[in-house]
């Protein structure tokens, strides 16, 4: 039997601090400030909001489609210089769109900027920090590396503002994406490393680890060959195109819909706090959701997860008769779920299906939820119109639960079908 050496403990959680940089920075730029753009874009050169908004469906379609064969090209390429692609395309993208005019070209740019952000995010962290822990660490490894993002946005939204009004859109695109390349290369370069494949995973105890768990992850899982002939893997599918659906809707539509209250004095700022308390919840949930995937396991971390993400949507019905502390609410308990979509995709595929395909298996997840996300909000808009919001909520609610419902019954049934395997 083999002990795991404090250097073993140290470099895996160097790691994971290399991870929480990738998100604090490349992925912050290239996900969470761009809306702040929108309005200094479209008024500077003239394009509709429908049409600049599009970036945001085109980036989730690529990342989504782009996934899968990421998670394939890993078992080929060291992850050190996978990393390094990763940051220098994102980084690079986002300071291209300062020279971009055409709306075509900022479709194209985002596209180019949303790969590289899959490379080192939807992919790359869950991939090595599984490599690194087992399942006592794992979860919470994985929720102190996407906390990163969380931590990052809170204070790059306030820089964000204060730079778009001194130097303009154009030079915030280029320097921002000068940032991200300055923080993403290094990190890729000098922090980021697989785990020696003799290597034992980093544990919650001081006990010693058993010779079979030993072996490299790869050892144990199923081929994507094998996995896509499962229809509890397709359930596990459908049930992330729902989560995407309500994900998009409360994270997109909740400004717009508090403008429409003549109740809320001081509109703008008020929104503006309500995405700050999100960004610092979110943050929260991360570290919480990590370890409740550790302690709990999954359906029960899956449920907690559910509960809050419907109380949340239930705050937003109730906000235009009780007022702005439901927003408050929402935005607490909004924050709080995100581990579900962030963390819950990487650790289930690890947990239920293995690591001998991961890459890929997690690529295909991937797709699904991208395809919820990027219909999302054009789905409640078309609602929206039709019925209002009330309804609009209502379906987003239903989205939820239909998610929750799925993931949940598919992990039970799935965990049960791997114990009769095993024997």
């Amino acid at each position: 039997m083999t002990n795991i050496t404090k250097n073993q403990k140290f470099r895996a959680w160097v790691v994971v601090a290399g991870c929480m940089l990738m998100q604090g920075i490349p992925f912050s730029v290239a996900q969470s400030i761009q809306p702040q753009f929108m309005s200094y874009v479209i008024e500077r050169k003239g394009f509709t909001l429908s049409g600049f908004s599009l970036i945001f469906t085109i980036g989730a379609i690529v990342a989504g489609v782009s996934s899968p064969i990421i998670g394939k090209i890993y078992t080929k390429i060291k992850v050190k210089t996978f990393f390094t692609i990763g940051a220098i395309l994102s980084g690079v993208g986002f300071f291209m769109f300062s020279m971009a005019e055409q709306l075509w070209q900022f479709y194209l740019i985002q596209a180019v900027c949303q790969v590289g952000t899959a490379i080192f995010s939807n992919i790359g962290i869950p991939l090595i920090t599984t490599a690194w822990f087992d399942e006592g660490q794992k979860g919470k490894a994985l929720g102190l590396a996407f906390a990163g993002g969380s931590f990052g946005n809170i204070f790059l939204q306030t820089i964000t503002v204060t730079l778009l009004d001194s130097v303009g859109f154009t030079r915030s695109y280029a320097i921002f994406g000068a940032v991200s390349l300055l923080v993403g290369i290094p990190v890729s370069l000098f922090i980021i490393r697989m785990p020696k494949p003799d290597a034992p995973l980093v544990t919650a105890t001081k006990q010693k680890i058993k010779p079979n768990k030993n072996k490299p992850p790869e050892d144990w899982g199923f081929t994507f060959s094998e996995v896509k002939k499962m229809k509890l893997f397709w359930v596990f599918a459908v049930g992330y195109v729902f989560m995407g659906l309500y994900v998009a809707t409360t994270a997109t539509q909740y400004p717009t819909y508090i403008k429409t209250m003549p109740t809320i004095l001081e509109v703008s700022k008020y929104t503006g706090i309500v995405g700050s308390v999100f960004a610092v919840f979110s943050l929260f949930g991360n570290l919480i959701g990590g370890t409740l995937f550790d302690k709990i396991g999954i359906r029960k971390a899956m449920l907690i997860a559910g509960v809050l993400s419907g109380l949340a949507t239930i705050s937003l019905l109730l906000m235009p008769r009780y007022g702005r502390a439901f927003g408050y609410g929402f935005a607490c308990l909004n924050g709080l779920s995100v581990y579900a979509y962030l963390i819950s995709p990487s650790f289930i595929i690890s947990s239920l299906f293995g690591q001998k395909e991961f890459g890929t298996i997690l690529g295909i997840i991937q797709i699904f939820f991208a395809m919820g996300f990027a219909f999302g909000s054009v789905i409640f808009a078309k609602i929206v119109e039709v019925s209002g919001y009330t309804i609009g909520w209502v379906s987003t609610l239903i989205f939820s639960a239909i998610a929750y419902t799925l993931l949940v019954t598919a992990t039970y049934l799935m965990r049960r079908r791997n114990k009769k395997a095993a024997g």
